[in-house]
């Protein structure tokens, strides 16, 4: 089994490889006349594809997706959505050097003890290339989320810390994100990681970062108290990202520095509304959602394929040194924001429709 599909209800397949003739993506479990068009797609998709900043990779691929099936007449049928998006500049060549070597921190070896075989091209299957299809299904429970949850409803995500440089998230500006290359949401800091990351381009290196994601309007009681709570689906989502290697819900991490009085989100009542005077629980509580914004930040290593001469083995067991060039993020973390985003729109899309299932007949 190789697990290529996420969700129990709301549930997406992916396929395809980084160098193939093309990915994609087969929705099940979308509810019906729910309007969607490519453009609509297209919006998310652009906000992820490559190359449009000298601070990711100069690959270009303008990530077109056609819908080849589950939507007639601008509106979905209920049947399985298939979506494809053809790869258009693909350069394996650059990769016949190191062919037989295993990259450090790529999935080559792992890969290759799994499996007995080993596409090089740019990674093949375990490609960052992959995501563009979640964002094409992040893209449709968005649709399907605003259709059932109105305009109150909004996911935004940022990166709030590129390499060992972090920003103030209190200057948190919305319209910000969407106009500079790092989805970075504070002005302040903007000028100072353009200088930063530029010196590690140059440098031949790579940095992480840290991506947050912003769920508002989310309705109480999505999740389960066990087995399927719904900061552990999150999170799962989360970690099943290329690169990720750690994830927060609310303080996170953080919460062990805390003592009782600090971490506890007291509770008042105003009239019929229910005012919680913190968030660290990151708006769920026993795996269930309680109306708060839902808060996670994940942390994306740095690019595993640099400049720099590195010690590896090759395929053949033999001791040898790798030096990776090609086109290649110096931080892939920012592009993870929209990618984060969708995966946040399904899981939370996947939930909806249990807790509908169950609790609203």
């Amino acid at each position: 089994m190789s697990f290529n599909t996420f969700g129990k209800i709301f549930r997406f397949t992916t396929w395809g490889e980084s160098h193939g003739p093309a990915i994609g993506c087969v929705v099940d479990g979308c509810p019906p006349n729910i309007k969607i068009t490519e453009k609509d797609l297209q919006i998310e998709l652009n906000r992820r594809k490559p190359g449009q900043s000298k601070f990711t990779t100069q690959r270009k691929e303008d990530d077109k997706v056609n819908i080849l099936s589950g939507v007639f007449e601008g509106k979905t049928t209920g049947t399985p959505i298939s979506m494809i998006i053809y790869n258009k500049d693909v350069r394996s060549r650059d990769y016949e050097t190191i062919k037989n070597k295993f990259r450090p921190g790529h999935a080559d070896y792992t890969y290759f003890k799994k499996y007995g075989i080993r596409d090089y091209r740019g990674g093949g299957r375990q490609s960052a290339r992959e995501t563009a299809s979640r964002v094409a299904a992040g893209a449709i429970a968005k649709k399907v989320l605003h259709s059932k949850l109105g305009s109150k409803y909004k996911v935004v995500g940022a990166v709030t810390q590129l390499g060992i440089l972090g920003c103030d998230t209190s200057k948190w500006d919305e319209k910000f994100i969407y106009k500079n290359p790092f989805f970075c949401p504070d002005k302040s800091i903007i000028k100072l990681w353009e200088k930063y990351l530029l010196g590690i381009r140059k440098s031949g290196s790579s940095c992480g970062a840290i991506i947050e994601v912003r769920a508002k309007g989310v309705p109480t009681g999505l999740g389960a108290p066990i087995y399927s709570k719904l900061d552990m689906d999150l999170a799962a989502a989360m970690m099943s990202i290329n690169a990720v290697k750690g994830v927060n819900i609310g303080s996170g991490m953080n919460s062990a520095q805390l003592n009782g009085e600090q971490n506890s989100d007291e509770i008042i009542q105003k009239g019929k509304k229910t005012n919680f005077q913190s968030n660290n629980a990151g708006g769920i509580l026993g795996g269930i959602s309680s109306g708060q914004d839902i808060i996670v930040s994940f942390a994306v290593k740095p690019t595993s394929s640099i400049l720099s001469s590195r010690k590896t083995i090759d395929k053949f067991g033999k001791n040898t040194s790798i030096s990776v060039r090609g086109r290649h993020d110096p931080c892939v973390g920012i592009r993870a924001v929209p990618i984060g985003e969708a995966m946040m729109h399904c899981v939370l899309l996947d939930h909806y429709l249990m807790n509908t299932a169950q609790c609203k007949s």
